[in-house]
């Protein structure tokens, strides 16, 4: 089979998470990005000395559960007092979208750049979100079959407000069959076998969601920490209860952080809520926000469950894992000029931000259909546009004729109506015949877009192509990364695809190392 080809592309994002990946946020913002080996060794050693002696990996290993590749990382990570470079996801179904492994790759290549670089030994860590309680997020997922976009869902079956790591996820053969189906004749049955053993009836999505990542990233040495597991909850509760404690000033910091935000001509990632704290309190597995008002009488209470809501949650993960830097996606950078805010509040290093890489995985039936249609991906990213040069390629010449001829007698007979017009001491207002030009132009316009469309249509293959090559890197109109499922591809390719993946995150991280 020919392989894919893989297409870095810019990370984009919203306005402030685009300054912020240029430079052109306000440097008190976000932590300044190392640049070349040398600041980023610097930067590495301050967070080692942090660790010193500190035994972090002991009380998180239940939480992550390594084997393999994986597990032999951290440890010796660990034992050297080394670092990790984090990045992390809220569960999605069947593994979530494309961007799910391509942050956790990033991460996986900075670490090894950083360790070549600096001597340190470095490790990737995968936060696993199963925390979170957007079931809205985490019940759905997409595959391109053919010309279509298969949205595949589940129902919701427990209450809202439960953590993934508690929703069950129910009846999902259906679902994983249309995945399946999805992938064709793959040859890579693995990665298959390992999401029907992962989500199984009496899983919950959090707990599928980290079984079938660990089967996915610990060959590749990346290590999966599950953000609900009691390990990482014990771990974490210090950082909490302070966050409790202070909660009135958090408010206050992130309030003035939010006004700063807005009158720099940018909007704040992250609405803050008044009175609630950045702190949930959970029974049963239902989470709800902490009142600022009873915040410290939650902290004195020994069985409260707590856990971080997203401006917290990089804070928690530096306190308790030696985080170099986050690999993060647009709307993560964006927020992270709030979590900023909270860090000093609290008065604990800000943690570092860096973009993860961003690409589209053309597979060759794609590239052949593109190349029939004459296209290349940027023509069928703006709407319309591909459509439009297809019905342009697809119209007879006389019928093209035709249109430039009409466009031209139109000119010419409203050009002398004009001027006879005027020559009688304008017969009527310049503006009259003005108006009647638009009009019949705008009639025009609209006759050329019917036969445009017309002819478009007698085109069946070119149409069937351009329907099929749209389902594959143009789903629903958003990046491929944001919407497909990446597992009927690697199912295709296997270790060449990843290799590929690799490769094109490794230069990714070379250029963040290098500055």
């Amino acid at each position: 089979m020919s392989a894919p080809r893989v297409v870095s592309e810019p990370l984009g994002g919203g306005p402030l998470s685009r300054a912020a990946q240029e430079g052109q946020a306000p440097d008190e913002w976000y932590r300044a990005r190392p640049r070349g080996s040398s600041e980023w060794r610097s930067h590495a050693e301050s967070v080692r000395a942090e660790y010193a002696g500190s035994r972090w990996l002991a009380g998180l290993r239940p939480a992550f559960d390594a084997s393999g590749a994986a597990a032999e990382r951290l440890e010796r990570v660990a034992a050297a007092n080394g670092i990790v470079v984090t990045t992390g996801q809220q569960p999605g179904l069947f593994g979530g979208p494309a961007y799910t492994i391509l942050k956790a790759l990033s991460a996986l290549t900075l670490a090894d750049r950083i360790e070549k670089e600096t001597g340190i030994p470095a490790a990737p860590v995968f936060w696993a979100a199963t925390d979170d309680a957007d079931f809205a997020e985490a019940s759905w997922t997409a595959v391109a079959d053919d010309t279509v976009v298969r949205r595949l869902t589940v129902a919701r079956r427990g209450q809202d407000g439960l953590v993934m790591a508690e929703m069950p996820v129910g009846e999902v053969g259906a679902q994983l069959e249309q995945l399946v189906a999805s992938a064709g004749s793959a040859p890579h049955q693995d990665v298959l076998e390992a999401l029907r053993a992962s989500y199984t009836d009496d899983a919950t999505l959090g707990g599928a969601y980290v079984r079938f990542l660990r089967s996915l990233l610990e060959p590749h040495g990346i290590a999966v920490l599950d953000a609900w597991h009691p390990a990482t909850r014990a771990a974490a509760r210090p950082t909490l209860v302070e966050s409790l404690r202070r909660a009135a000033a958090l408010d206050e910091a992130l309030a003035l952080r939010v006004v700063a935000i807005e009158r720099a001509g940018f909007r704040a990632q992250v609405a803050r809520i008044p009175r609630l704290s950045l702190v949930f309190k959970s029974v049963a597995g239902i989470k709800e926000r902490v009142p600022i008002a009873v915040a410290a009488d939650v902290a004195d209470r020994a069985d409260s469950v707590l856990s971080a809501n997203v401006l917290l949650r990089p804070i928690v993960e530096r306190r308790i894992l030696p985080t170099v830097a986050y690999v993060a996606g647009p709307g993560e950078i964006a927020y992270f000029a709030q979590v900023g805010a909270v860090s000093e509040a609290l008065g604990v290093p800000v943690p570092l931000v860096v973009p993860r890489w961003a690409a589209t995985i053309v597979e060759p039936a794609v590239d052949r259909r593109l190349g029939r249609l004459g296209l290349v991906i940027d023509d069928i990213r703006t709407p319309h546009d591909a459509e439009r040069r297809l019905g342009d390629r697809s119209m007879p010449p006389e019928v093209r004729a035709g249109l430039e001829g009409l466009r031209e007698d139109l000119a010419v007979r409203l050009g002398a109506l004009a001027e006879a017009s005027a020559a009688l001491d304008h017969l009527v207002p310049e503006r009259v015949i003005e108006g009647a030009r638009h009009q019949m132009l705008h009639r025009v316009d609209r006759l050329e877009r019917r036969l445009r469309a017309a002819s478009r249509a007698r085109q069946t293959e070119a149409v069937r192509d351009l329907a099929a090559v749209r389902a594959a890197l143009m789903p629903e109109g958003h990046r491929q990364e944001r919407r497909l499922n990446v597992v009927p591809m690697i199912a295709r390719h296997g270790d060449l695809l990843l290799a590929q993946l690799k490769a094109g995150a490794a230069m990714h991280a070379g250029s963040l190392v290098s500055g």
